[in-house]
């Protein structure tokens, strides 16, 4: 073979581990979205109110994003390490927002938006830190 014809197919490689990084990022995401659409009403059945109370409400919608992908993650058959990874990726932003909110330092508002964004880029971690569970 050539080595154009090697360079071809390892870029074609490369593109198509790349994808399905990101299509699993993608259903993630999703599965997130899932988790606090279906589990959200249950926590308002269980525990009226729970949303009043900030530290409750976050780390409720980040229990109920962490169902949701746990779930998701362990029917495509990932690894538990990497399905405890991507749950605690739900947590910390929380977790680490809560302190300057106890503090005053900032608002719920901003631990709630701020939270839902960081979890984000929490996410990409553990999946760029084992790229090649999430690149098949």
């Amino acid at each position: 073979m050539s080595t154009e014809i090697l360079s071809a197919d390892k870029s074609h490689s490369r593109g198509r581990a790349v994808w399905h990084v990101v299509r699993h990022y993608l259903e993630m995401v999703v599965a997130m979205l899932v988790g606090m659409v279906v589990l959200g009403p249950v926590w308002n059945l269980v525990w009226p109110g729970w949303s009043a109370v900030t530290e409750v409400h976050v780390l409720g919608m980040a229990t109920n994003m962490a169902i949701g992908m746990a779930a998701w993650m362990a029917f495509r058959k990932h690894s538990r390490i990497a399905i405890v990874e991507m749950s605690a990726a739900m947590y910390v932003p929380f977790l680490v927002l809560l302190v300057p909110y106890w503090a005053g330092a900032v608002s719920a508002g901003v631990v709630f938006t701020g939270g839902h964004l960081l979890m984000l880029p929490a996410m990409a971690v553990p999946m760029v830190w084992r790229r090649h569970e999430y690149a098949h």
